[in-house]
């Protein structure tokens, strides 16, 4: 049995991780700022622990892992699922919303990591899961802040990888692409209300309307992303990108290709600024 510690277990990807994982006869420390919405949704569950945290709240996050481990033993998944989108041009995101969140998508998931990460190194094993997103592998207009949280969360995680491998911790990085979930909803995404008439008719300005458009029809299945997950999980070696939907394959591909382009066209200029042998 694993034992497995979800941020925003109450709906979404947390919710459906939590489901595969008790399906699967694992216990699982759900996470929630109302635990509540846990055991609505899941019951009295012998193998189930709802706990109230607010991810931004580092002693609470302590004290949640602390309680799990006294319950079960150990942490054997940690899955930082908790988070939420922003959508506007850079230009338009306010100081305060870029700073909420920051507070929540990057210093959240640091907080958590930092709660539960002792109890691994103890143990000397456990796997972290760290919720990205195709955005941030490539740069979408009007997602801009959102996706630099993302970026955030992989380049944190590449480090942590190598930092925690020798105590025989894995890393990866989750990129799923457009679910089928409630994240371009109201009650996962923020939009940035300060419009600036410029960015009307732009690819930022658009985004908006392809945003609201795009709820509940896009091409991902979040059931088989929580499948995949329990996958993933029961690999000897897992990956450090795991990619979900077949359009963050295809965006991956496209931006491997432009790169790798781009830097052939531009290699003779950036080598040419070593000290001459």
């Amino acid at each position: 049995m694993k034992v497995w510690f979800i941020t925003g277990a109450s709906r979404g990807f947390g919710a459906l991780m939590t489901k595969e994982a008790l399906d699967a006869g694992d216990a699982v420390i759900a996470t929630a700022r109302n635990p509540k919405t846990v055991t609505e949704a899941f019951g009295d569950h012998p193998n189930l622990m709802a706990v109230g945290l607010d991810v931004t709240n580092e002693a609470q996050a302590i004290e949640a892992a602390a309680a799990g481990v006294q319950r079960f033993g150990r942490i054997d998944i940690l899955a930082n699922n908790a988070g939420y989108g922003l959508l506007g041009a850079v230009e338009e995101a306010t100081a305060s919303e870029v700073e909420a969140i920051y507070a929540t998508n990057v210093f959240g998931l640091l907080k958590v990591t930092r709660a539960v990460l002792p109890h691994m190194r103890r143990q000397r094993s456990g796997h972290i899961l760290n919720f990205s997103s195709i955005g941030g592998y490539f740069g979408y207009p009007g997602w801009g802040v959102y996706g630099s949280t993302k970026f955030a969360v992989e380049g944190i995680s590449e480090s942590l990888a190598t930092e925690i491998k020798p105590f025989g911790i894995h890393v990866t990085i989750v990129e799923p692409g457009f679910f089928r979930t409630d994240f371009l909803h109201d009650n996962s995404l923020a939009i940035s209300p300060a419009t600036i008439p410029d960015y009307v008719g732009t690819p930022a300005g658009n985004m908006r309307d392809f945003a609201a458009s795009a709820n509940h029809a896009q091409p991902g299945d979040p059931a088989k992303l929580a499948k995949g997950i329990l996958q993933l999980v029961a690999a000897e070696n897992p990956p450090l990108r795991m990619p979900f939907g077949s359009d963050t394959v295809a965006v991956i591909e496209e931006q491997n290709r432009s790169v790798g382009e781009e830097l052939a066209r531009w290699r003779d200029l950036a080598v040419s600024t070593d000290f001459a042998a």
